[in-house]
C-alpha cells in the first residue's frame, strides 16, 4: 500500500483481501483509493456523495379539502 497526498495506492490482490477495510477507509478519510494491476491504475475508487435532500420534490395534485371530501359512494367498512 502506498499513501499519497490524498490518494491510497493498492495492488489487486491487496485489494481483494481487504476489501472492506480499505473501503471503510475511504469513507472514513474521504480519500481516493487506486486499485493497480501489475502497476497500472485499474479503478479508483472513492467516497459516496451525499444524498440531495427530497425538501421540494413532492408535488400535490390536490388540496386537503378535495382529499378529504365525500366520494359520492356508500360503501360498508366492516365488510
Amino acid at each position: 500500500m502506498d499513501v499519497t497526498g490524498t490518494t491510497i495506492t493498492v495492488s489487486i490482490s491487496e485489494f481483494k483481501a481487504n476489501c472492506l477495510r480499505l473501503s471503510a477507509d475511504v469513507a472514513r478519510t474521504g480519500r481516493k483509493l487506486v486499485v493497480t494491476r501489475y502497476g497500472k491504475p485499474l479503478v479508483e475508487v472513492g467516497p459516496a456523495a451525499a444524498p440531495q435532500s427530497l425538501a421540494g420534490s413532492v408535488t400535490f395534485l390536490c388540496s386537503d379539502d378535495e382529499l378529504m371530501a365525500p366520494i359520492g359512494v356508500e360503501w360498508d367498512a366492516a365488510r
